[in-house]
């Protein structure tokens, strides 16, 4: 005889022991006694766990709309939520007690029960497969449905004296675990319990190779980290639970100094070693919480939950202390440059954060080491119109981030318009820090705001200006193309001539730079006619009104020949920069047509001593 028994061999009353077998009570006296037990009044009701076994209710299944809900929640792709599902279903329609589901684990050899119940409490409870008496066990082997009028098998101690239908769930001819629900009308739909065990099986094996998928879809190969798709989906979620908990989140990126050093004169093989050293030193030192991610090519990123500055300062520190102690052969200690940035002190959106923890770790990289440990440098650390700064914030967004959706123009104006200027020294400063900035948005204008600046100055006072308008005319010139600010990178950046639409594009940065950028700045607004109308010809051929000859105000006139000058003598993508005679000579040409001749003429004179030998 078989070791397990079967749902028909189990629809007798109690165990299918001798006792059981030579009761003398007849299979006729068996049905009185079911029936009376469901007629007589009910005691009251201690809990759902201690329901009646033997109490039946005639209920009528809508089959049909069953199996139709099972459909429309396999689209569900977290197993925990899908059996939650399931349970409400299998609930709702049968009205049974409680629902279980086990995978048979290929590596442990026991099969892992979690078991809801009506009220939607978990249980678990481990078969170990070697237990070939549990019927557990024997529905997993022989694939064949058991019915069980008790359920001490499962070892859980709140669940006594109920009915369950164990059943075998089947997936691509494989049994990969088994269902129970607290019910017997197995007994006469066997097909559809055992339909609904296989539609939960197939379902769920989809779902275990999805997440494989992603997983393996979402892991950086050498660190075996996240990369960068899995770390930016991980940041996404995390954030989400700080907006709702109201908490705080740090992310902190570490960069490898000296790689391309490392790749170039000991192989790529050696640089992947230091990568690898880092990620595993950086995972053996994380809390369960946090999470990393392979961010760039050399560079880790790891999100803090729940964790402001201070601490992941403390955190970042503990980690470059271990990395400090490790040596690397032909390298030497490893050495990264580390920055934070924490939600919501120093951005909200995910992109800003991670740029602000960017531009903190260039920062750190800038400053390099004290006493042999990185310099920790936290976004809240350094002051906006810093050098460094700034120098650091433009090389983010021309190399990783001008595609993003992150408007860190607009977040420039705002810091520039909201700066409390304390002196003209002070303002001076803030305009060339801003200048500095668009001039890094273009890699063919390095320095032309400044060299613009000292050129126009130097035509002011050739023409015996009063000093406190050539300080005027210095400061226009320096802001004179802060309105590329609003260019897109596209048509900035461009190494060829613009077409006839990309160039309209460019004409509007002198009215973006007088409206968007002078404008709410009070301390700033008697700059607009200078920045405003610097490209106007004199015989009205300019941008952006075509004002011609006295009605271009004289300092925007000044500052148009200065701007000319430094274009025609400086390197451009589609040709050298000219030599001094060449320059003036075309100065001279259009002089009287695009810029004033009485100007023209000054500036020749003075022109030598501006540029020197060129």
């Amino acid at each position: 005889m078989e070791q397990h028994q079967s749902y028909k061999e189990e629809e007798r009353v109690g165990s299918p022991n001798k006792s059981a077998m030579t009761s003398p009570l007849s299979a006729s006296r068996l049905v009185a006694k079911v029936n009376s037990l469901a007629k007589a009044p009910s005691a009251p009701r201690r809990s759902i766990l201690s329901a009646n076994p033997f109490a039946r209710q005639k209920v009528n299944v809508d089959y049909k709309n069953m199996v139709d809900k099972l459909a429309d929640i396999s689209a569900i792709k977290d197993a925990n939520s899908y059996y939650l599902a399931v349970h409400k279903i299998l609930t709702k329609f049968l009205n049974c007690s409680f629902t279980a589901y086990g995978l048979f684990n290929e590596t442990s050899k026991c099969i892992n029960l979690k078991l809801i119940d009506k009220t939607e409490n978990v249980y678990s409870s481990k078969i170990f497969g070697a237990d070939s008496e549990n019927p557990v066990s024997q529905c997993f082997y022989t694939r064949k449905i058991i019915v069980k009028d008790n359920v001490d098998f499962l070892n859980i101690a709140y669940f006594k004296g109920h009915i369950v239908s164990i059943i075998p769930m089947i997936a691509v001819n494989k049994c990969v675990g088994v269902m129970l629900i607290a019910d017997r009308k197995v007994e006469t739909s066997e097909k559809l319990y055992n339909f609904i065990a296989n539609h939960v099986a197939l379902t769920m094996e989809n779902i275990t190779l999805l997440e494989k998928t992603q997983e393996h879809f979402n892991t950086d190969g050498l660190t075996q980290l996240y990369n960068h798709r899995g770390f930016q989906e991980c940041l996404t979620k995390e954030l989400q639970s700080a907006e709702s908990n109201h908490s705080e989140l740090s992310v902190v990126m570490l960069d490898v100094n000296n790689i391309s050093k490392i790749n170039r004169e000991l192989g790529h093989g050696k640089g992947d070693e230091v990568i690898k050293l880092v990620a595993e030193k950086v995972k053996h030192n994380l809390r369960k919480s946090d999470i990393a991610g392979r961010y760039g090519g050399d560079e880790i990123a790891i999100i803090l939950p729940k964790t402001d500055i201070s601490e992941a300062k403390y955190i970042a520190e503990y980690i470059t202390y271990s990395l400090s102690c490790c040596f690397v052969d032909d390298v030497g200690p490893v050495k990264v440059s580390v920055g934070i940035a924490s939600y919501p002190e120093c951005a909200k959106e995910q992109e800003k954060l991670l740029i602000l923890a960017e531009q903190a770790m260039y920062i750190s990289q800038a400053k390099g080491y004290k006493d042999g440990m990185s310099a920790i440098i936290s976004s809240a650390d350094y002051n906006f119109w810093d050098d460094t700064a700034l120098k650091s914030y433009a090389e983010i967004i021309s190399k990783r981030h001008a595609q993003m959706g992150v408007n860190f123009e607009e977040e420039l104006l705002h810091k520039f318009n909201s700066e409390q200027i304390s002196s003209q020294n002070h303002l001076e400063e803030i305009a060339k820090s801003l200048a500095g900035a668009i001039d890094a948005k273009d890699p063919y204008t390095k320095g032309h705001s400044t060299s613009v600046s000292r050129y126009s100055e130097a035509l002011a006072r050739a023409c015996n200006l009063p000093e406190d308008e050539v300080e005027r005319i210095s400061l226009g010139a320096l802001l004179h193309d802060v309105g590329k600010i609003g260019i897109p990178e596209n048509v900035l950046k461009k190494p060829d001539r613009l077409s006839d639409e990309e160039w309209n594009i460019m004409k509007q940065h002198p009215v973006i730079g007088a409206e968007k950028v002078l404008q709410p700045n009070e301390s700033l607004r008697d700059l607009i006619p200078i920045v405003k109308y610097h490209h106007e010809h004199v015989d009205g051929t300019g941008y952006p009104e075509q004002l011609k000859g006295d009605e271009i105000p004289l300092a925007a006139k000044i500052v148009a020949v200065a701007d000319a000058f430094h274009a025609l003598v400086s390197d451009r993508p589609y040709r050298k920069g000219l030599g001094l005679e060449t320059a003036c000579d075309i100065l001279l040409q259009g002089a009287g047509k695009q810029w004033d001749s009485n100007l023209v003429t000054k500036f020749i004179q003075i022109a030598p001593s501006l540029v020197g030998n060129i």
